[in-house]
Protein backbone atom coordinates (compact mmCIF):
# COMPACT_ATOMS: atom_id res chain seq x y z
CA UNK A 1 0.00 0.00 0.00
CA UNK A 2 1.50 3.55 -0.96
CA UNK A 3 2.14 6.25 1.82
CA UNK A 4 -0.25 9.05 1.41
CA UNK A 5 0.68 12.16 0.49
CA UNK A 6 1.43 14.76 3.17
CA UNK A 7 -1.79 17.05 4.09
CA UNK A 8 -0.35 19.51 6.46
CA UNK A 9 1.46 22.47 3.53
CA UNK A 10 4.51 23.21 4.89
CA UNK A 11 5.76 19.50 4.99
CA UNK A 12 4.46 19.73 0.93
CA UNK A 13 7.48 21.71 0.55
CA UNK A 14 9.66 20.20 2.96
CA UNK A 15 8.74 16.77 4.04
CA UNK A 16 10.48 13.97 2.46
CA UNK A 17 7.29 11.89 3.20
CA UNK A 18 5.74 11.71 -0.49
CA UNK A 19 7.50 10.55 -3.41
CA UNK A 20 6.99 12.02 -7.46
CA UNK A 21 4.92 8.95 -8.32
CA UNK A 22 2.40 9.11 -5.16
CA UNK A 23 2.15 13.01 -5.64
CA UNK A 24 0.98 12.66 -9.44
CA UNK A 25 -1.56 9.97 -8.25
CA UNK A 26 -2.57 12.34 -6.03
CA UNK A 27 -2.93 15.65 -7.41
CA UNK A 28 -3.02 14.63 -11.70
CA UNK A 29 -4.17 18.40 -12.52
CA UNK A 30 -1.39 19.72 -10.64
CA UNK A 31 0.87 17.45 -12.04
CA UNK A 32 0.00 17.88 -15.89
CA UNK A 33 0.68 21.70 -15.07
CA UNK A 34 4.16 20.68 -13.47
CA UNK A 35 4.93 18.62 -16.74
CA UNK A 36 4.19 21.05 -19.23
CA UNK A 37 6.38 23.76 -17.68
CA UNK A 38 9.28 20.71 -17.11
CA UNK A 39 8.75 20.17 -20.96
CA UNK A 40 9.00 24.22 -21.95
CA UNK A 41 12.30 24.67 -19.96
CA UNK A 42 13.97 21.49 -21.34
CA UNK A 43 12.32 22.50 -24.65
CA UNK A 44 14.93 25.50 -24.39
CA UNK A 45 18.26 23.67 -24.16
CA UNK A 46 19.71 24.83 -21.55
CA UNK A 47 20.68 24.40 -17.88
CA UNK A 48 19.44 27.56 -16.68
CA UNK A 49 16.06 27.93 -18.19
CA UNK A 50 15.28 24.67 -15.99
CA UNK A 51 17.03 26.00 -12.86
CA UNK A 52 14.89 29.24 -13.50
CA UNK A 53 12.23 27.36 -13.62
CA UNK A 54 12.98 26.06 -10.00
CA UNK A 55 13.92 29.29 -8.76
CA UNK A 56 10.30 30.53 -9.75
CA UNK A 57 8.35 27.90 -8.27
CA UNK A 58 10.50 27.88 -5.12
CA UNK A 59 9.88 31.58 -4.62
CA UNK A 60 6.11 31.20 -5.12
CA UNK A 61 6.51 28.19 -2.57
CA UNK A 62 8.57 30.20 -0.01
CA UNK A 63 6.53 33.29 -0.40
CA UNK A 64 2.89 31.31 0.52
CA UNK A 65 5.04 29.34 3.58
CA UNK A 66 5.71 32.51 4.98
CA UNK A 67 2.07 33.08 4.40
CA UNK A 68 0.84 29.89 6.63
CA UNK A 69 3.36 30.70 9.52
CA UNK A 70 2.04 34.25 9.93
CA UNK A 71 -1.33 33.02 9.96
CA UNK A 72 -0.78 30.51 12.61
CA UNK A 73 -1.82 27.52 10.62
CA UNK A 74 -4.87 29.49 9.22
CA UNK A 75 -6.75 26.42 7.28
CA UNK A 76 -7.75 29.04 4.58
CA UNK A 77 -4.31 30.36 4.09
CA UNK A 78 -3.19 26.54 4.50
CA UNK A 79 -5.29 25.62 1.49
CA UNK A 80 -4.77 28.39 -0.99
CA UNK A 81 -0.80 27.54 -0.13
CA UNK A 82 -0.91 24.02 -0.73
CA UNK A 83 -0.71 23.78 -4.89
CA UNK A 84 2.42 25.97 -4.51
CA UNK A 85 3.91 24.34 -2.06
CA UNK A 86 3.11 20.63 -3.68
CA UNK A 87 3.76 22.33 -7.52
CA UNK A 88 7.55 23.14 -5.80
CA UNK A 89 8.15 19.41 -4.78
CA UNK A 90 6.91 18.03 -7.84
CA UNK A 91 9.02 20.40 -10.43
CA UNK A 92 12.78 19.22 -7.76
CA UNK A 93 11.47 15.76 -7.83
CA UNK A 94 10.91 15.34 -11.67
CA UNK A 95 13.90 17.95 -12.72
CA UNK A 96 16.25 15.27 -10.59
CA UNK A 97 14.95 12.22 -12.33
CA UNK A 98 15.31 14.00 -15.75
CA UNK A 99 18.74 14.53 -14.37
CA UNK A 100 19.62 10.99 -13.49
CA UNK A 101 18.32 9.75 -16.80
CA UNK A 102 20.29 12.25 -18.65
CA UNK A 103 23.67 11.04 -16.85
CA UNK A 104 22.91 7.19 -17.20
CA UNK A 105 22.23 8.47 -21.09
CA UNK A 106 19.34 6.18 -21.18
CA UNK A 107 15.68 7.04 -20.14
CA UNK A 108 15.31 4.99 -16.51
CA UNK A 109 18.67 3.75 -16.94
CA UNK A 110 20.75 3.06 -13.03
CA UNK A 111 23.42 4.77 -12.18
CA UNK A 112 26.37 2.26 -11.73
CA UNK A 113 30.66 2.74 -11.19
CA UNK A 114 32.91 -0.05 -12.69
CA UNK A 115 34.30 -1.61 -10.56
CA UNK A 116 37.88 0.54 -11.21
CA UNK A 117 35.86 4.01 -11.32
CA UNK A 118 34.20 3.26 -8.03
CA UNK A 119 36.94 2.13 -6.47
CA UNK A 120 39.34 5.43 -7.46
CA UNK A 121 36.64 7.23 -6.32
CA UNK A 122 36.20 5.41 -3.05
CA UNK A 123 39.82 6.01 -2.33
CA UNK A 124 40.06 9.89 -3.48
CA UNK A 125 36.78 10.95 -1.62
CA UNK A 126 35.25 8.70 1.30
CA UNK A 127 36.86 7.36 4.63
CA UNK A 128 34.07 4.13 4.23
CA UNK A 129 30.89 4.09 2.23
CA UNK A 130 29.28 7.61 1.43
CA UNK A 131 31.62 8.94 4.28
CA UNK A 132 33.17 11.71 3.18
CA UNK A 133 36.66 12.50 3.89
CA UNK A 134 39.31 15.91 3.22
CA UNK A 135 40.66 14.77 0.31
CA UNK A 136 44.08 15.27 -0.91
CA UNK A 137 44.25 17.77 -3.79
CA UNK A 138 47.63 16.52 -5.42
CA UNK A 139 46.57 13.09 -5.38
CA UNK A 140 43.09 14.23 -6.86
CA UNK A 141 44.72 15.69 -9.75
CA UNK A 142 46.65 12.97 -10.20
CA UNK A 143 43.63 9.92 -10.38
CA UNK A 144 40.58 12.04 -11.15
CA UNK A 145 41.84 11.74 -15.03
CA UNK A 146 41.66 7.81 -14.33
CA UNK A 147 37.64 8.23 -13.64
CA UNK A 148 36.04 7.74 -16.50
CA UNK A 149 32.57 8.10 -15.13
CA UNK A 150 32.88 11.65 -13.68
CA UNK A 151 29.53 12.78 -14.64
CA UNK A 152 27.38 10.27 -13.01
CA UNK A 153 28.93 10.85 -9.34
CA UNK A 154 26.92 13.24 -8.62
CA UNK A 155 24.02 12.38 -9.65
CA UNK A 156 24.89 9.03 -7.74
CA UNK A 157 25.59 11.24 -4.06
CA UNK A 158 23.02 13.85 -4.46
CA UNK A 159 20.30 11.64 -3.65
CA UNK A 160 22.70 11.54 -0.03
CA UNK A 161 22.55 15.29 0.31
CA UNK A 162 26.14 14.72 -0.76
CA UNK A 163 26.52 18.36 -3.46
CA UNK A 164 30.21 18.80 -2.98
CA UNK A 165 33.49 17.56 -1.73
CA UNK A 166 36.14 19.14 0.38
CA UNK A 167 40.09 19.34 0.29
CA UNK A 168 42.39 19.08 2.90
CA UNK A 169 43.73 22.20 1.44
CA UNK A 170 40.50 24.47 1.29
CA UNK A 171 39.68 23.29 5.22
CA UNK A 172 43.33 24.65 6.15
CA UNK A 173 42.32 27.95 4.16
CA UNK A 174 39.08 27.74 6.23
CA UNK A 175 40.25 27.56 9.28
CA UNK A 176 43.29 30.87 8.29
CA UNK A 177 40.18 32.75 7.82
CA UNK A 178 38.48 31.77 10.99
CA UNK A 179 41.75 33.24 12.51
CA UNK A 180 40.95 31.76 15.59
CA UNK A 181 36.84 32.53 16.25
CA UNK A 182 34.47 30.64 16.86
CA UNK A 183 31.91 29.75 13.25
CA UNK A 184 28.41 29.03 12.64
CA UNK A 185 27.76 26.87 9.91
CA UNK A 186 24.22 26.93 8.54
CA UNK A 187 22.31 24.76 5.96
CA UNK A 188 24.84 22.17 7.22
CA UNK A 189 23.51 18.71 6.18
CA UNK A 190 25.04 16.09 7.71
CA UNK A 191 27.78 18.81 8.97
CA UNK A 192 30.75 17.16 7.68
CA UNK A 193 32.32 20.70 7.14
CA UNK A 194 32.34 21.34 10.40
CA UNK A 195 33.56 18.33 11.50
CA UNK A 196 36.18 18.75 9.08
CA UNK A 197 37.19 22.35 10.78
CA UNK A 198 36.82 20.59 14.67
CA UNK A 199 39.25 18.24 13.51
CA UNK A 200 41.67 20.77 12.49
CA UNK A 201 41.22 22.82 15.50
CA UNK A 202 38.75 25.19 14.96
CA UNK A 203 35.57 25.79 17.01
CA UNK A 204 32.68 25.45 14.47
CA UNK A 205 28.91 24.79 14.91
CA UNK A 206 26.55 23.11 12.28
CA UNK A 207 23.32 23.86 12.06
CA UNK A 208 20.33 22.74 9.86
CA UNK A 209 16.76 22.55 9.76
CA UNK A 210 16.76 18.75 9.01
CA UNK A 211 14.30 18.77 6.26
CA UNK A 212 15.49 16.50 4.42
CA UNK A 213 15.44 13.66 6.40
CA UNK A 214 14.91 10.72 3.50
CA UNK A 215 18.20 11.47 2.00
CA UNK A 216 20.48 13.00 4.82
CA UNK A 217 20.86 11.05 8.25
CA UNK A 218 21.45 13.68 10.98
CA UNK A 219 23.81 13.31 13.70
CA UNK A 220 23.83 14.55 16.86
CA UNK A 221 26.24 17.32 16.53
CA UNK A 222 23.98 18.80 13.82
CA UNK A 223 21.73 20.95 15.84
CA UNK A 224 17.94 21.36 14.71
CA UNK A 225 17.38 24.63 13.82
CA UNK A 226 16.87 26.80 10.20
CA UNK A 227 19.64 29.81 9.62
CA UNK A 228 17.71 32.25 11.33
CA UNK A 229 17.26 30.33 14.51
CA UNK A 230 20.77 29.66 14.33
CA UNK A 231 21.85 33.43 13.90
CA UNK A 232 19.61 34.39 16.52
CA UNK A 233 20.81 31.74 19.23
CA UNK A 234 24.99 31.82 18.53
CA UNK A 235 25.34 35.43 17.40
CA UNK A 236 28.02 34.21 15.23
CA UNK A 237 31.11 36.41 14.13
CA UNK A 238 31.91 34.55 11.56
CA UNK A 239 29.18 32.19 9.57
CA UNK A 240 29.93 29.31 6.35
CA UNK A 241 27.19 28.04 4.26
CA UNK A 242 28.75 25.65 1.53
CA UNK A 243 26.41 25.38 -1.52
CA UNK A 244 23.42 27.43 -0.57
CA UNK A 245 20.24 26.76 -2.85
CA UNK A 246 19.66 29.40 -5.40
CA UNK A 247 17.47 32.21 -5.13
CA UNK A 248 17.28 31.11 -1.23
CA UNK A 249 15.82 33.32 1.25
CA UNK A 250 18.01 33.10 4.30
CA UNK A 251 21.36 34.39 3.76
CA UNK A 252 19.81 37.90 3.77
CA UNK A 253 19.57 37.33 7.28
CA UNK A 254 23.01 36.52 7.37
CA UNK A 255 24.12 39.86 6.33
CA UNK A 256 21.68 41.15 8.37
CA UNK A 257 22.92 39.90 11.32
CA UNK A 258 25.35 42.61 13.19
CA UNK A 259 27.49 40.52 14.98
CA UNK A 260 28.68 38.54 11.80
CA UNK A 261 31.78 40.05 10.71
CA UNK A 262 32.73 37.28 7.93
CA UNK A 263 30.42 35.45 5.62
CA UNK A 264 32.12 32.71 3.79
CA UNK A 265 29.88 31.11 0.83
CA UNK A 266 31.22 27.88 -0.71
CA UNK A 267 29.01 27.68 -4.17
CA UNK A 268 29.20 27.87 -8.08
CA UNK A 269 30.06 31.34 -9.66
CA UNK A 270 27.23 30.74 -11.92
CA UNK A 271 23.92 32.58 -10.56
CA UNK A 272 21.51 29.88 -11.63
CA UNK A 273 23.26 26.79 -10.03
CA UNK A 274 24.04 28.40 -6.16
CA UNK A 275 23.28 31.66 -3.63
CA UNK A 276 21.31 34.44 -3.20
CA UNK A 277 22.68 36.96 -5.90
CA UNK A 278 20.39 39.27 -4.72
CA UNK A 279 21.34 39.70 -1.48
CA UNK A 280 25.37 39.65 -2.70
CA UNK A 281 24.77 42.75 -4.77
CA UNK A 282 22.79 44.61 -1.66
CA UNK A 283 25.91 44.79 -0.11
CA UNK A 284 28.42 47.36 -0.20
Amino acid sequence: MSRRPPTDPLRALSSPDATLDELREAHPELWEEVSASILAALGKGTPEASVELMQRVRAEADAWGQRVRASKGNPKVSQAALPHLLRARMTRLALGRCYHAAAAAQPGGTLRFSLLNGTLVQKLLFRQGLERKPASLKQFRFWWRFVTQKRILMPLVQERGIYCFYTQELIAELKELCAGRPCLEIAAGDGTLSRFLRQAGVEATATDNRAWTRAITYPEDVENLDARGALSRHSPSVVLCSWPPPGNTFEKHVLATRSVQLYVVIGSRHRFASGSWEAYEQQT
